[in-house]
């Protein structure tokens, strides 16, 4: 099995019934999907490939001293020092990572990575929201609706953050994750990931499927919010990243995320008379409950949020 790879382009032309359907089913059957010829410049892709990879570069021995490589190092200690098999590390990830965002502190070296980043942001952005213009017109949505309840209706700013990470090759696969086994918090999630370092999968009826690497396509995947506002249509999707031996996997994770203050709760279309799965909540409230829980059962998670 692969991940759909639909090409972008063809909702403008004699296509674009197709393409939807297309895109649809990747929201309802896989969670997951791959964008070709989805309009950012190759050329800008190829730069953000490098100054992410000479960034980590520059990273890397601080990489050495980290928290996952001391308690690897220290288990596999504790492993030859007894004749017992050693325990995995389950709570820690084989992931060197920093956040980007508008009003945050971005690395200073290479000296084009600011001005390279902060152009794909604005590209990733724009491709965000078409994506959920799609989506609101798959679900029976007025157009802008997805967008409209991430900002509260314009009164707040959505979250757009870029998650810049590496998984550099690991000595012991058998004992630590690249990236334990999560659902995405938010709504639509934008990766640019490795094209030779494969290892991110997701679960499909019960089994663990790789996303193939596709050159210069862009993975999208639906978060929880976009469950609870198409009222389960749409899954958010369990997801990890395995740890490799020899080979430093680059991941570029771009987050379009309601507001804190965004009231989330399943939205309505020409079947009005739908129950409503989900309740009605503050997003940030249920950030409150995800931070806790992020990788235990997500159901649990709707149940705790305190509904408004």
């Amino acid at each position: 099995m692969a991940i759909p790879v639909i090409d972008f382009s063809k909702l403008e032309g004699k296509e674009r019934a197709e393409t939807l359907a297309r895109i649809a089913n990747g929201c309802q059957e896989w969670g997951f999907f791959q964008l070709v010829h989805h309009g950012i410049p190759v050329e800008l892709l190829e730069r953000v490939k490098k100054v992410c990879s000479e960034c980590y570069r520059l990273r890397a021995e601080g990489f050495k001293g980290s928290k996952p490589v001391q308690l690897l190092h220290k288990l596999v200690e504790e492993e030859e020092g007894d004749a017992t098999d050693a325990k995995r590390l389950d709570n820690v990830d084989w992931e060197d990572v920093f956040l980007l965002q508008d009003d945050n502190e971005w690395p200073a070296n290479p000296p084009e990575f600011r001005e390279t980043m902060e152009e794909y942001r604005e590209e990733l952005r724009k491709l965000a929201e078409k994506v959920m213009e799609v989506m609101d017109e798959n679900l029976g949505f007025e157009k802008g609706t997805i967008k409209n309840a991430f900002s509260g209706n314009g009164e707040h700013q959505p979250f757009f953050g870029t998650k810049v990470s590496h998984y550099p090759p690991c000595p012991r696969l058998d004992l630590v994750n690249g990236l334990r086994a999560h659902t995405d918090a938010g709504g639509v999630i934008l990766l640019f990931q490795d094209d030779q370092v494969g290892g991110l999968q997701i679960l499909k009826d019960g089994q663990w499927i790789d996303v193939q690497p596709v050159a210069n396509a862009i993975v999208i995947n639906t978060g929880d919010q976009i469950e609870v506002l198409s009222n389960g249509r749409y899954k958010s999707v369990w997801h990890r990243v395995l740890t490799t031996s020899d080979g430093n996997r680059r991941s570029i994770a771009s987050f379009y995320n309601p507001s804190l203050k965004a009231t989330i709760a399943p939205g309505t279309n020409n079947d009005a008379s739908a129950t409503a799965l989900y309740p009605k909540y503050v997003f940030g409230d249920y950030m409150d409950v995800y931070v806790k829980q992020k990788f235990s059962a997500k159901e649990p998670r709707f149940a705790a949020v305190k509904a408004v």
